[in-house]
């Protein structure tokens, strides 16, 4: 069985960390480089960069914030926000990403998906779906969870996988930021009508959070910020935990 992966997210706005509630109240939680390197150092397994305001201000992600995070960093860095073409993706990589992350581009232009996974691997593309709750199951949104669109997540997931991606992002919008666990429904419907790794991510607050989404979410990998950001939580003893409740972790 593949290692359950921790991911830190870092959502970044003019250069800085910020975090707020369900995409809202944002505020700032510190400088991008600096918890890089002490994600790097605490044992994180993978780091995501998330450029919030991005895509509403129709520009690329900030290429300096990037090489200056990749620069601090030994394992995966994912980067999103603002990747409308392949040219902005090539920008991404070549600043020091890793892998890329999509989001509403691939909504407006699936076919983005296939484009970039035929140049850089499927193992290089993230489909990133914001998922809020109605009365069907779970809308995907756009642009910060602004936006709803007309697609379900469930099905557009399928149709991400079918076109390439190599993994999904997978964000509760009405968990995010409340530290209330994750939305294990969610993530476990989206995991198994899926083959590729489903990253959680909204809701983190607890140890026990992440074993839930684990073990009844199915997810591959969970993602989190602020618990992360502002030191309430070792990475190492999270990961101690999660190896004693018989989880495969990278120690």
């Amino acid at each position: 069985m593949l290692s359950k992966r921790i991911v830190a997210c870092l959502d970044v706005r003019d250069g800085a960390v910020v975090k707020g509630v369900s995409f809202e109240g944002l505020r700032n939680a510190g400088d991008p480089a600096e918890l890089a390197r002490r994600y790097n150092t605490e044992g994180i397994d993978e780091l995501v960069v998330l450029d919030v305001t991005a895509t509403v201000e129709g520009r690329r992600a900030l290429a300096r914030t990037i090489a200056d995070v990749s620069r601090e960093l030994f394992i995966p860095l994912t980067v999103g926000g603002g990747i409308a073409a392949e040219a902005d993706a090539g920008a991404v990589i070549e600043a020091g990403a890793d892998k890329v992350s999509i989001n509403s581009a691939a909504l407006a232009e699936p076919s983005l998906i296939t484009t970039l996974a035929g140049r850089y691997g499927s193992q290089a593309v993230v489909v990133a779906i914001d998922a809020k709750r109605d009365e069907k199951g779970w809308r995907v949104y756009t642009r910060g969870g602004r936006s709803a669109t007309a697609r379900e997540a469930v099905e557009w997931a399928r149709e991400a996988e079918a076109r390439g991606a190599g993994e999904i992002l997978l964000t509760s919008i009405d968990r995010d930021g409340t530290r209330s666990g994750f939305d294990c429904e969610l993530t476990s419907t989206v995991a198994s009508a899926v083959s590729i790794p489903v990253i959680a991510s909204g809701g983190a607050g607890t140890f026990e959070h992440f074993r839930e989404v684990f073990t009844a979410g199915g997810a591959d990998a969970a993602l989190a910020a602020s618990v992360f950001h502002f030191s309430e939580h070792a990475v190492s003893e999270l990961k101690n935990y999660l190896a004693g409740s018989g989880l495969p972790i990278r120690l």
